[in-house]
């Protein structure tokens, strides 16, 4: 019995674990949707508003489902559109699968203008994955599908992309499917864990940096199990809230923690490419000895410069490290004035913090908080506590606004009945703002709340005090709530923090949509707080 590549590719995916995959139809993939469309009982397709929705939805899916994001694009514009969102799947670490389709195979690489051609998709696509590759013919669709899923859940976790041509897709073939190959591990070298434990063993004043490499339960648990026996404070980054939470007493922000990072002997940087939002690394080389866990060598070499790099998953590492520790006796370090010192740095931006401490009341603790480049998003990153790993989720250095939304969108399809909430600046909700479409269609129950203030409020702000005047920041708003209810999602406007606390609360276990509108005025600027200066 034959099958075209198109079948073959949707039973690949469904052999590889694929429950969800997202995307935009089109013609060079009808073979691949009819695919989906004969298995539609094993595998959803959401079909997004714009390639870059569908992308995005992948990534947010991908950063809580506990498996890999899976979007679907047309060549050329397809892909190109998609391309922001793999830029900050990229960034952050998040293990999506892009397929996207191709001309017909005859004519890759000849320049006859065919519809969607675009030169070197093939280059364009590496640039934004760890891997790629294209199927020549359908009896390689599933080799190909299943060396993607194996790039992706081995080592450091960044997007994959497969191109497919439409006439491979089409193509009939009597070849099968592929059994899955699962993770590659990668032995752990025990000399480097050796050093680190004595390292470790023999510091007076330890402190360990995470970032994203911790974001499930058992690096969390790892992490805080090393932490305790070592009495050794957590300082973690950005992208790795939520890797101890936030009411463990040994947990501190970077704010918290730059005096104990400068006056540690021994740093322990787990998951973390510990560099500065200026480039230089978190701490200079000099006084302190360094240690890393990392699962990419990239991750460990200049500017930075470790004693001691372990190059392995953050979970193997740490327990392989607890294991070499022989017993130290230590007291517990008192972290509680560095904390009072945060708080009263951070009532110099008492309005967003105000906002904040609202939704994480109404928040419960495995519910899931994405932000975004906004400025309640900005002083999020210090200002809102998150108690378990992979709850918070960010852009990373990528910065790209517009992504909450969608991203937000896929968090919840993937997160299974956890309460996700998405936090949105007027001007990067308008990115994306036609996937209302797609959250009323499928039922997504995403509460999105867009705070209002009709202008790109820190582009203003910059442009404003540097050169006096502006351009190009104010923004013409619809109403969102009744643009919303005009996409059948419901909709609210709530002028105080109260107010979105219990908007909150009520969207809590429904799948329905919510957009909750907040008018917004200036507020104080973080970016003095915000600043990372390397450490000497």
């Amino acid at each position: 019995m034959t099958k075209t590549g198109g079948e073959l590719l949707a039973e690949q995916l469904i052999a590889e674990g694929v429950q969800t995959v997202f995307g935009v139809p089109g013609i060079q993939l009808d073979y691949a949707m009819d695919g989906l469309a004969q298995n539609r009982a094993s595998i959803e397709f959401i079909s997004a508003r714009h390639e870059q929705g569908a992308a995005y939805m992948a990534d947010g899916y991908a950063r809580v489902a506990g498996r890999p994001g899976v979007c679907m694009v047309v060549p050329g514009p397809g892909l190109l559109n998609a391309g922001a969102a793999l830029s900050t799947a990229y960034a952050t670490n998040s293990p999506v699968v892009c397929i996207a389709g191709q001309i017909p195979s005859p004519a890759i690489g000849r320049g006859l203008g065919l519809l969607h051609e675009i030169q070197g998709q093939s280059e364009l696509l590496r640039s934004l994955t760890k891997w790629n590759g294209i199927a020549r013919s359908p009896e390689e669709i599933p080799g190909l599908v299943r060396e993607a899923f194996a790039q992706v859940s081995s080592g450091r976790p960044r997007p994959v992309g497969i191109e497919i041509p439409p006439d491979v897709l089409q193509a009939a073939t009597a070849a099968g499917v592929e059994k899955p190959a699962g993770d590659r591990t990668v032995e752990i070298d025990e000399d480097s864990v050796a050093r680190a434990a004595e390292i470790l063993a023999a510091a007076e004043r330890p402190a360990i940096v995470v970032g994203g490499g911790v974001r499930d339960a058992a690096a969390s648990a790892a992490l805080q199990a090393l932490a305790e026996r070592l009495a050794a404070p957590v300082i973690t980054s950005r992208n790795g809230k939520g890797a101890i939470s936030d009411r463990h007493p040994l947990a501190l922000s970077r704010l918290a923690g730059a005096e104990v990072l400068a006056n540690a002997d021994v740093v322990l940087a787990v998951g973390t490419r510990f560099i500065t939002m200026a480039g230089q690394p978190v701490i200079r080389p000099g006084r302190h000895r360094l240690i890393a866990i990392n699962a990419d060598p990239a991750d460990v070499g200049a500017p930075r410069a470790f004693d001691v790099a372990v190059i392995a998953d953050a979970t193997v590492a740490l327990e392989a490290i607890a294991g070499a520790l022989p017993d130290v006796e230590r007291a517990a370090p008192a972290l509680d004035g560095y904390r009072e010192r945060e708080r009263e740095a951070l009532s110099a931006i008492a309005p967003q913090v105000g906002w904040l401490q609202a939704i994480r009341r109404a928040l419960p603790d495995d519910g899931i908080f994405v932000e975004e480049l906004t400025q309640v998003g900005y002083a999020a990153r210090l200002a809102f506590p998150v108690y378990q790993a992979g709850t918070y989720v960010t852009p990373g250095y990528q910065g790209t606004l517009g992504y909450g939304f969608p991203v937000g969108l896929g968090a919840a399809v993937g997160a299974r009945g956890r309460q996700v909430v998405s936090i949105n600046g007027d001007g990067g909700f308008g990115w994306a703002l036609q996937e209302l479409s797609t959250a009323a269609k499928y039922g997504i129950g995403l509460v999105t709340v867009v705070f209002r203030n009709d202008a790109f409020g820190n582009v203003q702000r910059i442009q404003s005090e540097t050169f006096g005047r502006t351009i190009g920041v104010e923004l013409n708003n619809p109403d969102f709530v009744a643009l919303a209810r005009e996409f059948g999602v419901a909709g609210e406007r709530v002028s105080t923090p109260d107010g979105l606390g219990a908007a909150i609360r009520n969207a809590r276990g429904t799948d329905a949509p919510v957009l909750i509108e907040v008018p917004f005025g200036d507020v104080p600027s973080p970016w003095k707080l915000l600043a990372e200066p390397s450490i000497g």
